[in-house]
């Protein structure tokens, strides 16, 4: 059904206060009037709305007569078969349903209308097999249907609170039962792997079931919810502590999407396996998330990412926030407490805003996620400053010493610490995707702190060997021999045998030799803080930060160069290092003072 009628939103005499008069026909979807949100008036932990209430009129006055969310808001394609552009009816949800006193639509008969028709082409959109189309109309989309049953459920719930739209409220129950029996069944191919592709796309739509069953119980389904929550234990998280995406990790769907809708789920569920599953995501992120020493931030483990490259994380991070439900977790998983802003420090920064003189800052189109209204449906659990200390304080690499190996399916983690680096690799037979970036990945201080980040996705930004016309042996697995000892050694190839390189790690200080086949360049993505001075001489390269100096040796003279790259953090800027070679090099890294 694509056109809503006025019979469909009339709900008798206890919606009267919510409905004025509609149109007799949807031959237009005329806008609700536009509103300028003033700051002082949203409650700190729903500051979050703001920019979302100003764009309901102009996103509504972008949709088409069907109910289809023109204009490029949000996903892509912005096409009319893509269900996961609908997603924004949670958005018109909210704000035609809750009752505040900044919010001026509640009951706004063109926002109801535009919801209505916004359902009504969405829900149009299934298949009968239950799921959702997304990149082509014929497509039977894991991830059309998994945040299909989040957003379908969370709306209906605030459909039937407010007791409105009776007869969407029965479309979305039958929808959701559809396709939780579409995306539970284990025989779907789609969604359930040996390793499952896609373990947010999956988990999405368990939080969804877990909402919808809630609602409407079915004994039969909620067996297959219980089975589901266990398969994803079993398949979708590395023994290494990451969740598969592309069967490898992935900081910003592992972080910013997965662990929050596995938040949702343990909500609505209480199913146990989602606690440790956030335990062991908890111990992985302890090695892959990099404490920058002056509290700023947290720089990521980018390297091995599979599928995006998230790079550094505000050490606060107020909403607009996609971790933020992350925070449901603090009770059970108290060191997740690292990660996550404190309540003080939430409130310094939300009380900032508020009284911020400037207007709110505009949605960004494609940029108006409606996950982050539903991370206000369970309150907030975020860990007081002093329980974010305790749990920073247990971060391993603030050890002086260790070698940590952790492997999954022909990939190597390599996390190694010593009293004057924490240094990170990624190898081995083969990697996750054509995205990840192997070899050396990391290099962090205890003072200084991160000094070197490689980047994914990027043979500029890796740290690599470079062959002329940009060809690095990081674009490519680069299998490893861990050789032990004190000094530590290890060692790592190319599949060719056309780059070998030898890391030794000494107590204070990193010895990088390259064996190459050919004339190559040494290529070092530097972090360099705008405070740092950075001195480049033929010999080696020294930074200093301030009471840390760090040197870069290669020994004899060579001809060395260093460029600032695009790549930008709070205060901070990459520049690439790179230094030419006949095919034998050595560049030992230590520090002069600290």
């Amino acid at each position: 059904m694509n056109t809503f009628s006025r019979r469909s939103l009339m709900t008798g005499a206890a919606a009267l206060g919510l409905l004025a008069a509609l149109p007799a026909r949807a031959l237009a979807l005329p806008a609700p009037p536009p509103t300028t949100p003033i700051r002082r008036l949203f409650a700190p932990e729903e500051q979050r709305f703001a920019s979302y209430l100003s764009a309901v009129s102009p996103m509504v006055a972008d949709m088409d007569s069907s109910g289809f969310f023109a204009g490029g808001w949000w996903r892509s394609p912005a096409a009319p078969y893509n269900a996961r552009v609908q997603e924004h009816v949670y958005t018109l949800a909210w704000f035609a349903t809750k009752s505040r006193t900044w919010n001026p639509y509640r009951g706004n008969a063109a926002l109801l209308a535009a919801l209505d028709a916004g359902l009504g082409h969405y829900l149009g959109l299934q298949h009968d097999d239950g799921s959702w189309p997304e990149y082509s109309p014929t497509e039977h989309g894991l991830a059309a249907t998994g945040f299909g049953l989040g957003y379908l459920s969370k709306t209906n719930a605030l459909l039937r609170e407010a007791n409105v739209l009776p007869q969407r409220q029965s479309q979305i129950t039958s929808a959701l039962r559809k396709a939780m029996t579409w995306l539970l069944d284990p025989g779907n191919g789609s969604a359930w792997q040996p390793t499952i592709h896609y373990a947010n796309q999956v988990t999405a739509g368990l939080a969804g079931a877990s909402l919808a069953l809630n609602q409407d119980p079915d004994p039969a389904l909620r067996r297959r919810l219980t089975e589901a929550f266990a398969r994803l234990a079993a398949n979708g998280q590395s023994p290494a502590g990451f969740f598969y995406e592309l069967t490898g990790a992935d900081t910003n769907y592992n972080f910013e999407v997965m662990l929050p809708e596995m938040a949702d789920a343990w909500r609505q569920s209480n199913d146990a396996n989602l606690v440790t599953m956030t335990r062991k995501y908890t111990d992985w992120l302890s090695y892959n998330l990099l404490r920058e020493p002056d509290g700023s931030g947290w720089f990521a483990n980018v390297g091995p990412n599979s599928r995006t490259s998230s790079r550094f994380y505000a050490d606060v991070r107020p909403d607009p926030e996609r971790t933020a439900l992350n925070n449901q977790f603090v009770p059970v998983v108290p060191n997740l407490s690292a990660f996550l802003s404190s309540r003080e420090d939430l409130a310094a920064a939300r009380a900032a805003w508020a009284a911020d003189p400037a207007p709110v800052p505009a949605l960004v189109k494609q940029d108006t996620s409606p996950r982050i209204l539903t991370h206000a449906i369970y309150g907030e659990r975020y860990p007081t400053r002093a329980q974010r200390a305790a749990a920073i304080a247990k971060l391993p690499y603030l050890r002086a010493n260790f070698t940590e190996i952790r492997s999954d399916q022909g990939q190597n983690f390599l996390f190694l610490r010593r009293p004057q680096f924490y240094l990170g690799g990624y190898f081995g037979t083969r990697r996750a995707t054509s995205l990840a970036r192997t070899g050396l990945t990391f290099l962090w201080h205890p003072v200084a702190g991160t000094v070197v980040q490689s980047m994914n996705n990027n043979d500029h930004a890796c740290w690599a060997t470079v062959f002329p016309g940009q060809v690095t042996d990081a674009n490519g697995p680069q299998q490893a021999e861990f050789l032990g000892g004190e000094p530590y050694r290890f060692r790592f190839r190319t599949a060719s045998g056309s780059v070998v390189t030898d890391v030794t790690a000494h107590p204070d200080r990193i010895t990088r030799s390259v064996r190459a086949n050919a004339p190559a360049t040494e290529q070092i993505p530097l972090v360099v803080r705008d405070s740092d001075t950075v001195a480049l001489d033929a010999r080696g390269l020294t930074l200093t930060r301030g009471r840390v100096v760090l040197r870069f040796d290669w020994a004899q003279p060579r001809q060395p160069a260093i460029r600032p790259a695009s790549i930008t953090y709070p205060g901070r800027r990459m520049h690439i290092l790179t230094v030419p070679h006949d095919g034998t090099f050595t560049v030992t890294i230590s520090v002069l003072r600290s």
